[in-house]
C-alpha cells in the first residue's frame, strides 16, 4: 500500500509525522483503509490519523519536538508541586473552623 502525507511525501512504518491540525507527532506504526480514505496510527498518541493531515518531519525536527514534550513533563511535576501546596493551604484554611459550633440558630429564615 502507497501511503503519502499531505505534501505528496510517502509515509512508511517507523516515519516520523506530525498531524497538521495539532502538532502532535509520533512514528508511523500502522496503516488502514476504509471508504473514509487511508488512515495512520502513531504510537505517541495511539490515535488514527487520516493522511491527507499528517506530514513527514525529519529526525531533527521530530528530536526538537520530543525534547520540548520532555520539558512540558518537568514543568507537569512543577505543577504537581504547586497544586500540592495549594491543597496544603487550603486544608489548613479548612482546619481553622473545624472547631466552629454551627448548630446554634444565629438567624431565623423568613417564612
Amino acid at each position: 500500500m502507497e501511503v503519502e502525507d499531505v505534501r505528496g511525501k510517502p509515509i512508511q512504518k517507523g516515519i516520523h509525522v506530525r498531524y497538521t491540525g495539532t502538532g502532535s507527532a509520533g512514528e508511523a506504526v500502522d496503516f488502514k483503509t476504509d471508504d473514509q480514505g487511508t488512515w495512520v496510527l502513531l504510537d505517541t498518541t495511539d490515535l488514527w490519523y487520516k493522511t491527507n493531515s499528517l506530514e513527514v518531519i525529519g529526525e531533527t525536527e521530530y528530536n526538537k519536538m520530543k525534547n520540548h514534550i520532555i520539558f512540558k513533563s518537568e514543568k507537569t511535576q512543577e505543577d504537581a508541586d504547586s497544586k500540592e501546596n495549594v491543597k496544603n493551604k487550603i486544608d489548613k484554611a479548612k482546619s481553622k473552623f473545624e472547631d466552629v459550633d454551627m448548630s446554634n440558630e444565629l438567624c431565623d429564615g423568613g417564612g
